[in-house]
């Protein structure tokens, strides 16, 4: 746990080992540098004091016969095991899309910032906690509702009106319909009426 501890702090200082106090107070280093420091620093434990006299411990007989022969299998090794680790986290940066996430979660971390206001944090009661968080959605949607009844209501009356003219309509066409023959009617009785008249003198 101690060395875990050793390595945040060194990666904290960046990955050329500059102390905290180098960077602006306020200035923060991005997550994505921070991730590359902590694994570089890792690396750099590989190829720390004394890694290759436990290397050398492993194959002793070999060293032994032929020194400089290990210390280029040592090297090697290292390299490849170097190139191989970066490799294995470009990978997972890529398929986890890590670079992107972790800007996300620095943008809003400095919007935090700079809205000034308080973190939200649960109060310990789960009733209220969870009707501060409800209440506004259902609120929202109360609106949302109310708003959208009353267009209905709006358009339904003028439906309403729109059928009460067609209805004043159709009984004006029946008035002007059943007019004329009452007329004509009329006027027949009066033309057989002189007729009569006409004939009796």
């Amino acid at each position: 746990m101690a060395e875990v501890s050793r390595d945040s702090e060194a990666a904290e200082r960046g990955p050329e080992g500059s102390s905290p106090e180098a960077v602006p107070g306020d200035a923060t280093i991005p997550r994505v540098k921070l991730l590359d420091a902590i694994v570089d620093t890792f690396l750099q434990k590989l190829v720390a004091d004394r890694s290759y006299e436990r290397f050398t411990t492993c194959y002793k007989h070999f060293h032994q016969l032929n020194p400089e022969v290990t210390q280029r299998i040592y090297d090697k090794f290292v390299a490849q095991l170097q190139t191989s680790i970066r490799e294995e986290i470009s990978e997972i940066k890529e398929e986890g899309n890590l670079e992107a996430v972790l800007n996300s979660l620095d943008k809003i971390i400095e919007e935090g910032r700079e809205r000034g206001e308080p973190a939200w944090r649960p109060s310990g009661i789960p009733e209220k906690d969870l009707c501060s968080v409800m209440a506004p959605y259902f609120l929202k949607q109360q609106d949302t509702l109310c708003h959208q009844v009353r267009k209905q209501e709006a358009k339904n009356q003028e439906l309403a009106d729109a059928v009460l003219a067609g209805r004043r309509q159709v009984e004006e066409l029946q008035q002007q319909r059943s007019g004329p023959p009452a007329n004509m009617a009329g006027s027949t009785q009066t033309e057989e009426g002189a007729a009569v008249s006409a004939e009796g003198a």
